[in-house]
Parts: structure tokens; C-alpha cells; sequence
């Protein structure tokens, strides 16, 4: 048994933030991620976007980490030369029917401190985005776009500079927290912590259960809502901006977000299921068109065609409210030095080095 300072289980995009976050405060750090290289599930499916922080309930976790990590990224990637790009978002209401929520998000917005949203009349959105069909909008000027993947090698970079190591291969299978330190086994390490981050996003529950120690009653159960994506193909790309309708259950609506190469995609839909499986049915293609068409009247006959997909770690199920981010530490189960991150779902990405510094100040 090899002892060790602190370990973080997962290196996708929070795990890397935060095994960074604590290398360069001058702790041992070994990473133990379950698949081959970095980021390869969640942080690596998703829409790459830059969140401002408009619906998250003001005070909570997601509202208070976004904020403040979208002002850490954007930052971060100018210094390290990312590409990244506030390029924008117009939050669309489709109906007058939806005009008052499009006011409560903007109320809710400005209690989170994002004060930079501006109303559109038809014709101010008819100005920037051309295409696109509404009664009235929101525009978010610091809403963006971002090269996730370099991203997230900058954090791996950083964090082996500061003599962090990942162990890649290495899927945990147990740990026990009974006696002094926290002991983690995979296959071929047998590791004794002084801190032990669960980082491992959709499997974060899962590998709470396997810590004998940890009460079980404390551990969330895990909700995977998959979101599916269509590409674009055939036609010149129509926005300059991302064009985003109102939120629906469980999800943001199918929204329309750009690449750094200038590419269209349109999603993600909100799809429950009971395993991780990344495959897209081609033949929910006809919600996807109909949700498109409310915003994008023009969309061409069969121009959208299955692209990716990926699944939202969430621990609240269908039908129940919005969970907050979950930070659980030794005040909630009694267990020195083991931290669950549970439910880091959208907007972890944006909040990745703001949920990263906030741990650190915790542990």
C-alpha cells in the first residue's frame, strides 16, 4: 500500500480543475481516472458553451459557481491562448405567452448578478439574427463558445507541472474510510489517502457505494438524462449567435449552438435512461425539427443528421425539481477527508475552476 496525500477520482473537466487547484497549492496529487485519457464521457459531450448564469436559483451552488466561473475562464483561456469566444446568446420567446418567463429569467438573472441582459423587440432581434422567428428576447453579451478539449488539457498541463500524476487505466473498485486515512484499491493500486475527491461525474453515486464507511442513506441516487444532437449539413450556417427557447423540464430546450470552426448543431433533447449508452436515434429527427422550427421557420427538409450524444450525471429524476450542485464533506457524513462531488451537471464546465477554488477553501 502506497500512501499518498490526496487522490481525485475522475479526470474529466472538474476533476482536472480540482486536482490542479490543490497541485498548485502544494499537495500530492494523484489523479485515477477509469478510462484510457481525459475527459472522455460527459465533459467531452456536451455543447461547449460558456454559461452567464440566467436560470440557476440565485444563492445556490449553480448560480454562485457559474457566475464566477465564466469571469475565471474566460481569464484563464485569454492568458493561455484558447480559443474562446463570448460570441453571445438570444434567449427567444416564441409566443407571447412565453414573454413573462422570459421576464422571470431576467429577474432571476440580475439577482445572480448578471446584469449585462438587454430586451429585443422583434426587430432588434430581426437585427442580429435575421433568421430567427420571435415576439421578443433576451440577449446575453458574455454567454460564449469554448475549445473544451484544449481546455482541459491546460488544466491536465498545469496540474502535472505542479507534479501531479494521472493514472489512467485505473477504475476504482473500492475504498475503505474505517480507519485512519481513506484506502483506495483499483486492480493494480492499493492507495491510503489523507483526502479522497469522488469526482467521477455520472458514476459519482455509484463509487459513494462502494466505500464501506460511508452511510448509505447520504448517498444520492443517480438520474441519467441523455441529450441527443443534430448537425447541421447542407446549408450555410444561419446564426452568428447561439439562439437558445425557453427551458423546458430537465433541460435548457433544443438550442441552436455554433463550433469554433463555425459549424451548427442543434440540441441537446432530454431522453431518460437507465444506462450509458452514446448511440442517437436517428429517428427523433422529427422533434428535433418541430422544436427547431419554432424559432427557425427556414430550416431545410432534412438537413439535420445524427451527430453526437451525452448524458447529464443528475440526481433528481423526471418530474422532480432541479437539483442543486452537491458538495459533500466530512460536516455531512462524518468521514475526515472524503469529499462526494454529486449532480455536476450543466453549468459544470463553466464553474469547473470556481467549484474548484470554492473545494479547496472547504477541504
Amino acid at each position: 500500500m502506497e500512501e499518498v496525500d490526496c487522490v481525485v477520482i475522475g479526470a474529466g473537466v472538474v476533476g482536472l480543475a480540482v486536482a490542479r487547484e490543490f497541485a498548485l497549492a502544494g499537495r500530492e496529487v494523484i489523479i485515477l481516472e477509469a478510462a484510457g485519457a481525459i475527459g472522455t464521457e460527459t465533459s467531452s459531450r456536451n455543447s461547449e458553451v460558456i454559461h452567464a448564469g440566467l436560470y440557476y436559483s440565485p444563492g445556490s451552488l449553480k448560480a454562485r459557481l457559474c457566475v464566477a466561473g465564466k469571469h475565471r475562464l474566460y481569464a484563464f483561456c485569454a492568458e493561455r491562448g484558447i480559443k474562446a469566444r463570448a460570441i453571445g446568446k438570444l434567449l427567444v420567446a416564441t409566443s407571447e405567452a412565453e414573454i413573462p418567463k422570459l421576464a422571470s429569467i431576467k429577474e432571476n438573472a440580475a439577482r445572480s448578478g448578471v446584469c449585462d441582459l438587454t430586451w429585443l423587440s422583434v426587430e432588434g432581434a430581426a437585427a442580429l439574427e435575421p433568421g430567427v422567428r420571435c415576439v421578443s428576447a433576451l440577449f446575453s453579451p458574455s454567454s460564449g463558445i469554448i475549445d473544451s478539449h484544449a481546455f482541459m488539457l491546460a488544466l491536465q498541463g498545469d496540474f502535472e507541472n505542479a507534479g501531479g500524476v494521472v493514472a489512467f487505466n485505473s477504475p476504482v473498485k473500492s475504498g475503505n474510510a474505517t480507519g485512519g486515512g481513506i484506502v483506495i484499491a483499483t486492480d493494480d493500486l492499493e492507495l491510503k489517502a489523507k483526502l479522497v475527491i469522488n469526482s467521477a461525474g455520472l458514476y459519482a453515486p455509484g463509487l459513494a457505494q462502494t466505500i464501506e464507511g460511508m452511510p448509505k442513506h447520504l448517498i444520492p441516487k443517480a438520474y441519467y438524462a441523455k441529450g441527443n444532437y443534430f448537425a447541421l449539413s447542407g446549408a450555410r450556417a444561419p446564426f452568428k449567435h447561439l439562439i437558445y427557447p425557453m427551458p423546458e423540464e430537465a433541460g435548457l430546450g433544443i438550442h441552436a449552438t455554433l463550433d469554433l470552426g463555425g459549424g451548427v448543431r442543434f440540441g441537446p433533447d432530454v431522453e431518460w435512461v437507465d444506462t450509458v449508452d452514446y448511440g442517437v436515434d436517428a429517428n427523433r429527427v422529427g422533434p428535433f425539427e418541430q422544436s427547431v422550427r419554432r424559432y427557425w421557420p427556414a430550416l431545410p427538409k432534412g438537413a439535420l443528421t445524427p451527430s453526437y450524444s451525452g448524458i447529464r450525471p443528475k440526481i433528481a429524476g423526471p418530474g422532480e425539481p432541479a437539483a442543486d450542485f452537491a458538495i459533500q464533506g466530512p460536516q455531512d457524513h462524518g468521514i475526515a477527508g472524503l469529499w462526494n462531488l454529486f449532480g455536476i451537471e450543466s453549468p459544470g464546465l463553466t464553474a469547473s475552476l470556481a467549484l474548484a477554488a470554492e473545494l479547496r477553501a472547504r477541504a
